[in-house]
């Protein structure tokens, strides 16, 4: 037993289960590669003011969550608790804006930190994919991203998540209600720390999960009662395009989400399977963060997804993927000699496509067929010298038991029939 373990808040994937982490990042993606969006990877750590300005110095994040961190050459880094930052740097730094195809349409996978109580569907390391569409203001993108969502959750089997939307209005309209909720939050019980909190962003105050503090927001001010004349109309439009696309949804009038860059446009995916960690992905339009960090006005929209929480999502529905077979055909040699065909066997099986595996540490036949039967091959090739003498090998099928000499030099041909 080693004497380290995974620091707390973390995991370790490990076969067989991190097959269904694989395939449920693969379902993500592929209506995001269908749509146009190029694979952007960026690195696990940043500038530590990358977060501070883009999401938000008052936000739980950037205060009590974020992992910063000086280097010994004095920089001050911080590993990214979120991607959407991280990837609109890289676009900035990359110029890909100013190729003159807008929007810049990117999709990313991997692993993010962020400080917080350990719980389940909660953890310091996490992962997810995300999308992002850089550079238009354009209802019809906004409604693009919550579709292909909305279709990558169904095409993994997802029945009982539901899309909450809402929206935040603009620079135009939301300072009106921002001085509305904060004369409002003033006249309530508050602790000192929200009620800091609701000076600096008060819609923040909304997000507050504590019983205690939603009692008193019952009779709050409702952003949707001060939108402007356009944020009405581009909201409505929103609505309408994924309405014609099939797409159920709820409007929430409370829902801010947790990061300071959301304009208009905001939504969540949510789970009642998973308790208390009810959020399996969200996102929105974030038409000022691009200015905040330093770069050109680029009007923005994007969502990420938990990895993590949409596996749990599965389990709590009872759905199980259908995940291909790691090894669909297993060799076992008796004798040296054997043992060098096949594993040249095993080599022509695999560059013709055939997921196949070889009985290594000189094992005898009962064990080599031990790790046959673990392995899951539908078919186990079985050789020793009187068969290679003969120029045959021995194909057995691990389902119905039967088993057939096959020339050797026709295995490969002989496999695919089978396994077609």
């Amino acid at each position: 037993m080693s004497t380290f373990k995974a620091p707390k808040g973390t995991y370790d994937l490990i076969p067989p289960f991190s097959a269904t982490y694989l395939a449920v990042r693969d379902a993500i993606a592929a209506p995001l590669r269908k749509a146009g969006y190029g694979y952007v990877e960026t690195p696990g750590f940043e500038d530590v003011n990358l977060f501070a300005r883009g999401v938000g110095e008052s936000t739980d994040i950037v205060t009590k969550e974020m992992y910063a961190f000086e280097t010994k050459g004095g920089d001050k880094l911080a590993l990214r608790p979120e991607g959407t930052a991280s990837v609109l740097r890289a676009a900035l730094e990359a110029s890909l804006h100013k190729q003159g195809n807008l929007p810049v349409k990117l999709w990313y996978s991997g692993s993010y930190y962020r400080y917080e109580r350990p719980q389940k569907g909660r953890y310091r390391h996490f992962s997810q994919v995300g999308a992002e569409a850089i550079g238009a203001e354009d209802p019809a993108l906004d409604a693009e991203l919550i579709i292909l969502a909305d279709q990558a959750y169904r095409a993994l089997g997802l029945r009982n998540f539901r899309i909450l939307l809402n929206s935040l209005g603009d620079k135009e309209c939301r300072p009106v209600y921002r001085e509305a909720l904060q004369t409002f939050l003033r006249g309530l019980d508050l602790d000192e720390e929200t009620l800091r909190r609701a000076e600096i962003n008060p819609l923040r105050v909304l997000d507050d999960k504590r019983e205690a503090v939603q009692k008193q927001l019952a009779d709050a001010p409702l952003l949707r009662d001060y939108l402007c004349d356009a944020c009405k109309a581009y909201h409505e439009e929103v609505r309408a395009l994924i309405t014609a696309a099939g797409v159920i949804f709820e409007d929430d009038p409370k829902l801010v989400r947790g990061l300071d860059y959301y304009t208009r446009t905001t939504f969540e995916f949510v789970h009642d399977g998973l308790g208390s960690q009810s959020a399996v992905g969200g996102g929105g339009r974030y038409d000022g963060l691009s200015e905040m960090i330093g770069g050109p006005a680029l009007p923005s929209v994007g969502w990420a997804l938990g990895v993590d929480r949409t596996v749990l999502a599965l389990e709590a529905e009872g759905v199980e993927l259908d995940l291909p077979a790691t090894t669909s055909v297993f060799a076992v040699a008796i004798g040296e000699e054997a043992r060098r065909v096949l594993f040249g066997k095993v080599t022509e099986l695999r560059k013709a496509g055939i997921a196949a595996d070889f009985s290594f540490g000189g094992k005898g036949l009962k064990g080599s067929m031990k790790d046959a039967n673990r392995s899951g091959a539908r078919l186990t090739v079985v050789a020793g010298e009187r068969d290679l003498a003969e120029g045959v090998v021995q194909l057995k099928d691990m389902e119905s038991g039967e088993q057939a000499a096959v020339a050797l030099e026709g295995l490969v041909d002989a496999v695919k029939a089978k396994l077609a």
